[in-house]
This record gives C-alpha cells, sequence and structure tokens, in this order.
C-alpha cells in the first residue's frame, strides 16, 4: 500500500482535508490556521493539487489530535455553503444510516421515559 504522502494527488475540483479527532473519533475538517473544526463551512478549501500536497502533509503530521487524514471533495453552493462530495462524505458528515439496536432515542419524539444509568 503506497502512502498518502507517496501517491499522486488529483485535483478535479474543490477539496478539504478531513480526519478523525484521537479523543472521541469525531470527524474533524482542517482549518486555514492549522486547527481542526467539526464543522465543514469552516474547514479550508482548495482546488490546487500543491495546496493540497501542503495541507494533508501538514494533517498527517498533527496525528495526536486527528488521525487519518485524507483529501475529500466537496461541492461549493450558490449562496456560499460547502457540502459533502461524495456519498462516503456525507455518511461521514451525518453520522450512521441506521439505528442501532439499544440505541438511546428521543423520549419526548418517541413518549417514552428516558432510561439513565448511574455510573457512581
Amino acid at each position: 500500500m503506497t502512502s498518502p504522502l507517496e501517491q499522486k494527488i488529483k485535483i478535479t475540483g474543490p477539496i478539504v482535508v478531513t480526519a478523525n479527532r484521537v479523543s472521541d473519533g469525531t470527524v474533524v475538517y482542517r482549518r486555514e490556521d492549522g486547527d481542526w473544526t467539526t464543522q465543514l463551512d469552516q474547514a479550508a478549501i482548495t482546488a490546487d493539487a500543491a495546496t493540497a500536497r501542503e495541507m494533508v502533509q501538514a494533517a498527517i503530521a498533527d496525528d495526536l489530535r486527528a488521525v487519518g487524514s485524507y483529501i475529500a471533495p466537496v461541492t461549493l453552493t450558490r449562496d456560499g455553503g460547502v457540502r459533502p462530495g461524495n456519498l462516503r462524505e456525507r455518511i461521514r458528515l451525518a453520522g450512521p444510516t441506521i439505528d442501532f439496536p439499544g440505541a438511546a432515542r428521543d423520549p419526548v419524539q418517541t413518549g417514552q421515559q428516558a432510561a439513565h444509568v448511574s455510573l457512581r
């Protein structure tokens, strides 16, 4: 398998650099200032291969805060918004496509009493 740093980067439109936060696995996006955000619309966007390579190299070097950094396509909307550019990124941003068995549900919407488990 080829390292992301050794692969030729092909850019066909706007991209962002994304990863997963080390502390909890949350999807994060690289900002212009080099920090991470959970908000896609705050991510640094480029359509230039050289800039994309620099962005992903810096993100990979920041593996104490985020891991698995890679380039992801985005779509820019007419009103200036940013949307995921493919199905994988839409799922990563929105979360699982199914409810997990036993997953907590909003008691207000289901009309059920919330179950709470004390950890003490």
